[in-house]
């Protein structure tokens, strides 16, 4: 699945996440919020981690 990027800028800042109670609590740029349970927070961060490896070797490949 491609997002739909027209007209958006990426976000530079990361986001903070902490835990309370079981939870996970992610705080974004602008406003950007989510709960998740810790599961979720895990898989997600892998998902991250994978997507940013392979955002980075994209961009070593567009400026090649």
């Amino acid at each position: 699945m491609k997002p739909d990027t027209a007209g958006q800028q990426p976000e530079t800042q990361p986001g903070i996440a902490t835990a309370e109670g079981g939870l996970v609590f992610l705080d974004g740029p602008d406003g950007v919020a989510a709960t998740m349970t810790a599961d979720a927070a895990a898989r997600t961060g892998q998902s991250l981690i994978n997507a940013a490896a392979v955002a980075a070797g994209q961009q070593v490949s567009a400026e090649a």
